[in-house]
């Protein structure tokens, strides 16, 4: 990775620290030859065979008339068979494919580029296949996004003051009034980024895939709603109070209507409990913020139950070898100050543990030497207390090694060359 206040050629010769400085959710910027040669990491069959995969989002937008025409635009929804998709030779027509990320290799390690932009705001790569004049009409994004061209060449053109006026009755949102203020052909290689605020239109000119990094940008009060209600199912145990509530001292009621000031305290109360519970919060925050998509699945390991698993890192771990441990690509790893966070749970960590699961949520890939400080004392003679505290490092590297057992069963993680 290139050093945070390095030029980068990703972004056109600008360090990843100017860039986020004085263009990250401020103004465009068009990159010429960001991945020079870059060719497309799928093929058009590949992409549309993925699109006919029930577990993948994928859309085909059809335009057939004026763009501020309603009745011009048809919007489906796949899984698309070959034969549902029209003729290549027509024009006027965009097939997208959501978090090709999650099923490809190459288009992961893509993703990856953009590493320098916290990973909890890192959405997915969606691929759009376009025929000649294919596009999806001008319209907002509620996301920052890097749109890198592919194959082909698509014309795109911005504005930041616009017209928010919609075309009334259009499956899409598409801007009724777009008046462009600036416009670039994009081969493949180029990029432009393009912050929430910007209006944009891209049209094919001839055929080509763009290919679009989005990211997430969690409306408040929708988060908030995520991270209550798993607070709640966090705050259940055998010392929260989650007693019934009970009112023996209740008279009995002229207003049967009426809600109970009892009742109303004891909501209330136990709203504050889960509110301010601070270390509740950051817990809850962290499981949600890694909830895997709905459609995502891990495929379990077949070889027997977690202790094959604790077997084998112990051997790669005193034995090193070419193999390294990896995140499954649709694993979510963040973590804060005292917890580490994979795909909804949580684990506190601290010392040389911490370390090395945080580098494993940074980097997403583990050598077997960065587990060398818990195997440092073995290698030479040793005092009585020496002895000690090898033994306290073979223990908590024995207890590291099955939790990563345990991730490497589910499949979350996987060791491999």
């Amino acid at each position: 990775m290139t050093p945070l206040d390095q030029p980068c050629a990703l972004l056109g010769g600008i360090s990843p620290e100017d860039f986020m400085r004085h263009y990250w959710q401020k103004k465009p910027l068009l990159i010429r030859g960001a991945i020079p040669g870059f060719k497309a990491v799928l093929t058009r069959s590949a992409l549309f065979a993925l699109a006919q995969r029930d577990e993948v989002e994928s859309r085909l937008v059809v335009q057939s008339g004026p763009k501020n025409l309603a009745r011009s635009w048809t919007l489906r929804r796949g899984p698309f068979g070959r034969k549902s998709l029209p003729p290549l030779a027509q024009k006027a027509w965009s097939l997208l494919v959501q978090g090709v990320n999650l099923y490809d290799a190459k288009a992961h390690d893509l993703m990856e580029k953009f590493s320098f932009i916290p990973r909890v705001r890192l959405d997915d790569l969606m691929i759009s296949y376009a025929s000649d004049q294919g596009g999806v009409g001008p319209h907002f994004d509620s996301y920052d996004v890097f749109l890198l061209q592919a194959q082909g060449v698509r014309r795109w053109r911005i504005a930041q003051d616009t017209d928010h006026t919609l075309v009334k009755g259009a499956e899409l949102k598409i801007l009724a009034r777009f008046k462009p203020e600036q416009e670039w052909d994009l081969e493949p290689g180029d990029m432009l980024y393009l912050p929430p605020s910007y209006a944009h239109e891209g049209v094919a000119k001839g055929e080509c895939m763009t290919y679009s990094i989005g990211f997430k940008s969690p409306r408040g009060v929708a988060l908030a709603q995520e991270v209550m209600a798993c607070m709640a199912d966090c705050g259940e145990g055998p010392t929260a109070s989650s007693a019934f509530y009970t009112d023996p001292a209740q008279t009995a009621s002229v207003n049967s209507g009426e809600i109970p000031k009892a009742l109303q305290n004891f909501a209330y109360q136990n709203y504050q409990r889960l509110a301010l519970d601070e270390r509740l919060f950051q817990r809850a925050l962290g499981e949600t913020l890694t909830e895997p998509k709905h459609h995502v699945w891990f495929q379990a390991s077949m070889q027997g139950d977690s202790s094959v698993c604790l077997a084998r890192l112990h051997q790669w771990v005193r034995q090193p070898s070419q193999a390294v441990l990896r995140l499954d690509r649709q694993t979510q790893m963040l973590y804060d100050a005292t917890q580490i966070f994979i795909n909804a749970e949580s684990v506190g960590a601290s010392g040389l543990e911490a370390k090395v699961l945080r580098r494993l949520a940074n980097e997403r890939v583990l050598s077997s030497t960065r587990f060398a400080p818990f195997l440092a004392l073995s290698a030479k003679p040793l005092s009585a207390t020496e002895r000690d505290k090898a033994a306290r490092l073979e223990q908590r590297l024995d207890d590291l090694l099955a939790l990563l057992a345990q991730w490497m069963h589910s499949g979350w993680l996987h060791l491999g060359v």
